[in-house]
């Protein structure tokens, strides 16, 4: 079943109004029709289930036939913390994490990144636009934001507000993954990851000086493309699969 988002207030008396480019998605590109049934995600986590009543001025009138409360959001809230990649990794990053679960993405500059944004309002609404065709695409009832790029410094210190903040080193041969998560019920995980040269030995003392917890991903090197879709899938596992 196709999938929307609306904001909570869009909900009127059953009713809901669709409108802009979903709109016109509905209409011209899914070709639907009146009595048509499709899916309205809420920002209060609620999912819609909707038939399509009327066509007007551009616009969508959907009648809300029942109401559930989501099930396709993690129980805890995740937040990335992603240094720039090189090309059009992120665009991949994004996708992969929205679909594994991600509440919001926020890309950094390191030290060891090559990657330099340009235009960033023109990128930002392009991540933005990839975070929502995946949300769509795997049935969420959220739409993850991707946030501005931020230093280093500021990644580390937003990064730290979360309950369980992990940094995910290279060079680190304690804290493994599996262990941390199976001992930990954090309801605010982060996660910060590295561009594809990791993290310099400063930068792992500092993200340590702020709690952050280094931590080992295992025996192999990931991709920086590979590693955060790695971590919200062991998230998974054991806070929904188990």
């Amino acid at each position: 079943m196709h999938k929307f988002f609306v904001t909570a207030s869009s909900v009127v008396g059953g009713n809901i109004v669709i409108e802009g480019d979903d709109a016109r998605h509905i209409s011209f590109s899914l070709r639907m029709k009146k009595g048509d049934k499709l899916c309205v995600a809420t920002d209060d986590l609620k999912d819609c289930f909707c038939t399509i009543v009327d066509f007007f001025d551009g616009k969508v009138a959907l009648k809300v036939d029942s109401v559930k409360e989501a099930s396709s959001e993690s129980p805890c809230q995740i937040s990335l913390f992603q240094a720039l990649p090189k090309g059009d990794k992120l665009e991949t990053i994004i996708q992969k994490a929205v679909e594994c679960g991600v509440y919001s993405i926020t890309p950094f500059q390191s030290s060891y990144c090559i990657s330099k944004i340009k235009d960033t309002e023109k990128k930002l609404e392009r991540w933005n636009r990839i975070a929502l065709e995946a949300a769509k695409q795997c049935g969420r009832s959220i739409v993850p934001k991707v946030l501005p790029p931020i230093s280093y410094i500021d990644a580390i210190k937003e990064a730290a507000k979360s309950e369980l903040p992990l940094f995910c080193y290279e060079n680190e041969n304690t804290n493994k993954l599996g262990d941390v998560l199976r001992d930990n019920n954090a309801k605010t995980i982060s996660i910060v990851v590295g561009s594809e040269g990791g993290f310099s030995p400063e930068e792992a003392d500092f993200a340590s000086e702020n709690r952050l917890l280094s931590l080992s991903l295992g025996p192999r090197i990931l991709r920086c493309e590979t590693a955060s879709c790695f971590v919200l899938a062991c998230i998974a596992l054991v806070r929904e699969l188990s």
